[in-house]
């Protein structure tokens, strides 16, 4: 557990650790907010990409040498960025690291699938999301703290020890799980026809994007809470470390709950419920930042149940979507992070280029929970009487 839950982690620590940070790049590279807010996006887009490269590779090779090599590699681009002289070559290096941390992640989900299927695989996603919740915990906390004592670049030499350490911890704690009778003969083709068979099954590919609608929902808010909290209520880094940390245990205790009921209710209701349920609270959000009703203290309270719940639909949805094609679990693995990353990606800077305040992000959140709820209803059977067990 503590070993795939530091590989998952590894995309989430680049992330979160550099939050803090955000206006001091804006201000030191002489950029705006949305550009900075870029080199966020441009992470999660390389990690999308990363993901559908590194995916068959693990397939094809097996499961440790891809990591070995992505984190590796993620550890190089790490001490690149701390050096980066422009915004430009920052975005397109943190392209590169989401690349090759992404390397962690699948492989870590491809790990589930070869030993675990349907409400085991939930559960043991969902107790992933324990160790994924110390990132937002103290992440921020510690970025804000290193980038205060020696600058913001300090916190990408910061990433590249992290990733330093959990290569040692791979190389000599990581079993492969994938022998070589299983692995899957070819190279780009073969790569290829496996993203095709999943094309072709739409209720995987449903079930694939919405883990990245529901990441959206919640990067929406990680993108651009530095500004609307720090510049638009006034508040100091270490206020925004401790508001981020506490809805950090939001996170974690909804994961935590979910795993605990996976056993007793099916994955696909706990998914429509939790779909639902975000939907509406993030239509409350929504209108509080519209009418200012409560305060900040109305919006962080609100908040903080739309980001306990929102982690309910990624480790049910994906399990369900895995269970599917187990034979191709790394490709499957792949596609379904690729679209979260990817998804996540696309939706989160929006927030920045309308405005960036807390409207801007509140409807970004609400539209993004919306369409998911769209595509589980219309795209799967999940909703539909007795239509469920077609998942």
């Amino acid at each position: 557990m503590l070993l795939l839950g530091s590989m998952t982690a590894l995309p989430a620590v680049s992330t979160d650790i550099y939050l803090p940070s955000l206006p001091d790049v804006a201000r030191d590279l002489g950029t705006s907010a949305a550009a900075a807010q870029l080199t966020m996006t441009g992470m999660l887009l390389g990690g999308a990409v990363g993901q559908l490269v590194i995916g068959p590779l693990s397939d094809r090779f097996g499961r440790r040498a891809p990591v070995l090599v992505g984190v590796a590699l993620h550890v190089v681009t790490s001490l690149l960025c701390a050096v980066a002289p422009a915004i430009v070559p920052l975005v397109a290096l943190r392209m590169l690291q989401g690349f090759f941390n992404a390397s962690a992640s699948v492989v870590a989900m491809a790990l589930i699938r070869d030993r675990f299927v349907g409400s085991d695989a939930s559960r043991l996603m969902s107790r992933l999301m324990l160790v994924i919740g110390v990132a937002p915990l103290f992440a921020p906390s510690v970025g804000g703290l290193i980038a205060g004592q020696w600058g913001w670049r300090a916190v990408f030499l910061a990433l590249a020890l992290f990733g330093a350490g959990l290569w040692v911890v791979v190389l000599t704690k990581m079993p492969e799980t994938l022998p070589a009778e299983r692995r899957r003969a070819g190279g780009f083709r073969t790569a290829v026809s496996g993203y095709r068979s999943l094309l072709r099954d739409r209720h995987f590919v449903a079930l694939a994007v919405l883990p990245g609608l529901n990441m959206a929902v919640l990067m929406s808010y990680v993108v651009a809470s530095p500004f609307v909290l720090r510049e638009g209520y006034g508040l100091s880094e270490h206020e925004f470390s401790l508001v981020f940390a506490v809805n950090g245990i939001g996170l974690v205790i909804g994961a935590q709950i979910n795993a605990a009921i996976v056993r007793r209710v099916a994955p696909i209701r706990i998914l429509r419920a939790a779909q639902v349920g975000v939907v509406v609270l993030a239509g409350v959000l929504l209108a509080l930042a519209l009418t200012g009703a409560g305060g900040l203290w109305a919006l962080l309270v609100v908040l903080w149940f739309v980001l306990a719940l929102v982690n309910f639909a990624p480790p049910n949805a994906s399990s369900i979507a895995l269970g599917r094609h187990g034979e191709i679990a790394g490709t499957a693995a792949a596609f379904i992070g690729a679209c979260q990353a990817g998804v996540s990606g696309l939706v989160s800077p929006v927030s920045g280029l309308l405005g960036g305040d807390a409207v801007a992000m509140t409807a970004v959140m609400a539209a993004a929970s919306v369409l998911a709820l769209l595509v589980l209803a219309l795209a799967t059977p999940a909703f539909r009487r007795g239509g469920a067990w077609q998942l």
